[in-house]
């Protein structure tokens, strides 16, 4: 069963990930967002496998790459919650 869990998290929180990681204007803020985003995720998949604190770290690191690679005009979901 935990093996099922591990498949079906990865590739969801992963999509996530990607689907979120545009939040900002900025390529500072995109990268701040998708970094936070990621850690969630990474967490959460992390603690599934019994190394909550790696996956948050590579969650992370990937959230912020992909954040920072994205445009505004590729994914724009509005003002940052830190800058209202």
């Amino acid at each position: 069963m935990r093996k099922m869990n591990t498949r079906i998290a990865i590739p969801l929180c992963a999509a996530a990930a990607i689907a979120l990681a545009g939040c900002g204007n900025s390529v500072g803020d995109r990268g701040l967002s998708g970094a936070g985003i990621g850690a969630a995720g990474g967490a959460v998949v992390g603690a599934l496998v019994g190394a909550p604190l790696a996956g948050a770290a590579i969650g992370a690191g990937a959230g912020a790459a992909v954040g920072a690679a994205t445009s505004p005009s590729a994914i724009d979901l509005g003002k940052p919650v830190w800058e209202r």
